[in-house]
């Protein structure tokens, strides 16, 4: 890799990573989230944040250990309104939520359904990393020392979580880093009672069981998250973890993390920084109006390549706010991402050494594996789309009327298509969508507009070239005594029964001489 290229945030968190922690064996990335519902777009950029410094560290010859936690071990507090079965959702609340069923009858359980989601869907775009599941993990004992010392540190643990509180917010009368699941109901609806200053610990729940439990062999108990996060720190060894804003906000969970790990478990805290919210524009589809719908990333790749996926977040700073956009900005994204490309492949001249090297870059970490061996095919999005409509959205047939289309070019090519029918038919606003006439029937026009149909057909059929096709469409409209506004009216209407659509010249070619003579065979 070139040195003046690392100057992308990857790279210099990548940097900063190696002087934080010195030239290691391994170092560990880390990302994790709840899967107490779909999994969104804005959980989606914690991982993908991360899995571009995870790229730029390998790039430095580095060996990296990539981990996703699930914290399907959290309880589950609420239903997302955009589940089925609700009611027995509802019976399972204050469960851990890997022992929710899963409402889609599909699963094992409620947590393992979008873990499923998730891990299925991520390779698309690139991104496998080792999933590590919390409630396995609390299950086996592995955290049983980790509990242990916090539980014994339980009063530096108050002081450390109190110190960003005011006195109205401070931790009022006994307080334990630990909460556990009844081993009669299964839900945290407990206090513990009693910690033998080892491995007992005591409890009771409101179902009225009361028990003691060993932290070794015990199945419910786990700590906190200000205290589960910190110690998973400590038990994994993560050099890097980035949060959302909610959490580096001050005094968040992550400043407390901070004096947790290093007071409690002697360690560290992870290099890290702050990733911003994403908002949304536009719907992704039909299914975006039902209620508590939220955009994950299957809706996004219904409608962007996997290339521009990665090219939204590998060309955004993570702590700055963005828009992922359904509706006529990805036309401008698409067009955004090509440019990209071509000053990668060097087809298109960068305004200068600067960008040239930052546009190289942001396209590498934009790839799914390697940049392929050839520039791939470019179609601008919007004549895409419009040759599809054409088409009626058959793709063999709108990529085989495309000139020179290489074989290896075949697959980003189909699947642009794929994105670009979509978008079309799913998010595009109603104007831009069109459909041929083939009713062969003849519009309500006067007898000049007849004629200068007439000799637009006879024009279309001159194997004429874009320039001369819309230089003679204006000379057909003067011949005629046509304002040439209303001649391009008449033409739409006469085609697509609309008054606007595509570039006439353009869309007239992409149509095709005989398409175009038989829909205008009736003037």
């Amino acid at each position: 890799m070139e040195q003046r290229n690392l100057g992308h945030w990857a790279d210099q968190t990548a940097d900063e990573i190696i002087r934080t922690w010195g030239d290691r064996d391994e170092y560990t990335c880390a990302s994790g989230i709840t899967p107490s519902g779909t999994v969104h777009i804005g959980n989606f950029r914690e991982i993908i944040s991360v899995e571009l410094v995870v790229r730029a560290l390998r790039a430095r010859g580095k060996k990296v250990r990539f981990i996703y936690s699930w914290d399907d071990y959290d309880v589950f507090r609420k239903v997302p309104v955009n589940m089925p079965k609700q009611e027995i959702l509802e019976k399972h609340l204050r469960m851990p939520i890997t022992m929710v069923p899963d409402p889609f009858d599909r699963d094992g359980s409620y947590a393992r359904h979008h873990e499923v989601d998730v891990e299925t869907m991520l390779p698309t775009v690139g991104i496998r990393p080792e999933f590590l599941y919390q409630a396995e993990r609390y299950r086996s004992s592995m955290y049983a020392e980790g509990m242990r010392k916090a539980l014994g540190k339980r009063e530096h643990l108050k002081g450390i979580l109190d110190k960003y509180r005011d006195e109205d917010h401070k931790i009022q009368g006994e307080w334990w880093p630990i909460s556990v699941f009844c081993d009669a109901c299964n839900r945290d609806t407990t206090d513990i009672d009693s910690w033998d200053g080892e491995w007992g610990v005591g409890y009771h729940c409101e179902c009225g069981n009361v028990a003691t439990v060993d932290l070794r062999t015990a199945k419910g108990v786990k700590l906190v998250w200000r205290v589960d996060w910190p110690m998973r720190w400590n038990q994994e060894k993560v050099d890097f973890e980035p949060a959302g804003k909610d959490h580096h906000s001050q005094g968040g969970s992550f400043d407390t993390a901070r004096h947790v790990v290093e007071e409690v478990y002697g360690r560290k805290p992870p290099v890290t920084f702050r990733y911003d919210f994403i908002g949304i524009k536009g719907t992704p589809g039909k299914m975006s109006s039902s209620k508590g719908k939220v955009v994950d990333l299957s809706d996004l790749l219904r409608v962007y390549q996997p290339e521009i996926v990665r090219y939204l977040f590998a060309g955004t700073r993570p702590n700055t706010e963005f828009v992922i956009s359904f509706d006529l900005d990805v036309i401008k994204i698409y067009e955004d991402y090509d440019k990209t490309e071509r000053i990668y492949w060097g087809v298109e001249q960068a305004k200068d050494d600067e960008v040239l090297h930052k546009e190289r870059r942001i396209y590498e970490l934009s790839q799914v594996g390697e940049p392929p061996g050839e520039i791939p095919y470019q179609v601008p999005f919007r004549h895409l789309c419009n040759l599809l409509q054409i088409n009626d959205g058959d793709i063999a047939r709108t990529i085989a009327g495309l000139p020179a289309v290489k074989p290896g070019q075949m697959d980003r090519l189909t699947r642009r298509s794929a994105c670009a029918w979509y978008w079309v038919t799913e998010c595009a606003p109603g104007d831009f969508r069109f459909r041929l006439r083939d009713d062969g029937k003849a519009i309500d026009c006067a007898a000049n507009e007849k004629a200068a149909l007439a000799a637009l057909r006879d024009a279309a059929g001159r194997d004429l070239g874009e320039t001369a096709l819309s230089e003679r469409i204006y000379s057909i409209a003067q011949e005629n005594g046509i304002e040439p506004k209303d001649f391009f009216k008449i033409v739409y209407r006469a085609l697509l029964d609309r008054e606007r659509g595509p570039r006439l010249a353009q869309f007239i070619l992409a149509v095709g001489a005989d398409r175009i003579g038989k829909i205008l065979s009736v003037y």
